[in-house]
């Protein structure tokens, strides 16, 4: 499995994997079972465009307009974030 992701790949947060705010943190966090991750406003940016409906390039395109940043790199920061969680089984893909 290529961990790599496509512009027409549709990424999503598997069953048990969420994002909630932390009241106790103050902070928005990635929940996974007995995993707790702290994300800061570029992952949460990132994250709350992960719905499994969105294709990835759609994502990128929404973001760098959202920044205005070029599209190229919006696009290697993601990917190596979502790459990440993909390795570690927090986002999973729909082709």
């Amino acid at each position: 499995m290529t961990l790599v992701f496509s512009a027409s790949d549709r990424p999503y947060l598997p069953r048990g994997v969420r994002i909630q705010r932390d009241a106790v943190r103050d902070r928005t966090v990635l929940m996974a079972p007995e995993k707790v991750i702290e994300l800061d406003d570029i992952g949460v940016a990132i994250l709350s465009r992960v719905d499994g409906q969105a294709r990835f390039g759609d994502i990128i395109a929404v973001l760098a307009a959202t920044f205005g940043a070029p599209a190229e790199t919006i696009e290697k920061d993601v990917q190596q974030f979502l790459q990440t969680l993909r390795g570690r089984l927090y986002v999973m893909v729909k082709p």
